[in-house]
Formats: structure tokens, C-alpha cells, sequence
């Protein structure tokens, strides 16, 4: 059956922009791993139930954010058995990520009251 204009404008509208995604990676990243060590495709999980299935990130969008965190001393990564026995890379918060976590939030809090005072307004 084909799409009706009205099914399009609405699956547009539940997609997120890759601009808001790669903005909001960071302070995801962060706060997801400040609950505690985890690794990639727990991380991907996460993401996707915060979402409630509306953020689908990729192994390709994931790791190269996990490494830029860890450049910066933000995160550590270390291997360790999982629970299949297999090796398995966790990365895991630092005091300097939880600073970095704290001046997201203060930034995101701005953006965001500042869209509501828009939204209101418009």
C-alpha cells in the first residue's frame, strides 16, 4: 500500500535530525555512563530504550564518540570477560567526565528553556 502524504510528514516528524543526534551525543554518553560501566552494544540498548526507539545510533556513530570522550580524559576503557566468557571492552566514566557531565547539563538546561520560552511565544 502506498504512503499517504499525511504517513510521510509523520514518520519525518518522529526521525530525529543528524544535527540534534551528533549535538546530543556527548551528554547522552556521559550520563549513560555516569549510572555505572558499560560497553558498546549495552550503550546502543540504552540509547534506544531512552528513546523509546526514536534514537537508532550505529557502531559507526557509537565509537568514534567513545574515543574522542577518552582522548579528552573524560572516559577509560579497559577489557574484561563478559558474561559469555568472551572479552569484552567496558569504558567507564571520570572524575573530569563527571565535571564535563555537569557543564552539559547546565548548557542543555539553557537550550531547552530557552525552546520552551520559543514554543510558547510562537
Amino acid at each position: 500500500m502506498p504512503r499517504t502524504v499525511r504517513q510521510r510528514d509523520k514518520d519525518d516528524a518522529s526521525r530525529i535530525s543528524k544535527d540534534l543526534v551528533a549535538a546530543s551525543a556527548t551528554p547522552l554518553l556521559l550520563a549513560i555512563l555516569s549510572k555505572g560501566p558499560s560497553y558498546g552494544y549495552a550503550i546502543l540498548q540504552e540509547v534506544r530504550e531512552l528513546s523509546g526507539g526514536k534514537l537508532e545510533w550505529s557502531e559507526g556513530m557509537l565509537y568514534p564518540v567513545l574515543h574522542r570522550l577518552e582522548e579528552h580524559g573524560f572516559i577509560e576503557s579497559y577489557e574484561e570477560l563478559g558474561d559469555t566468557g568472551r572479552k569484552r571492552r567496558y569504558y567507564r566514566l571520570r572524575p573530569e567526565g563527571r565535571q564535563a557531565l555537569k557543564a552539559e547539563r547546565r548548557q542543555w538546561e539553557v537550550v531547552h528553556n530557552a525552546l520552551l520560552k520559543a514554543w510558547r511565544t510562537a
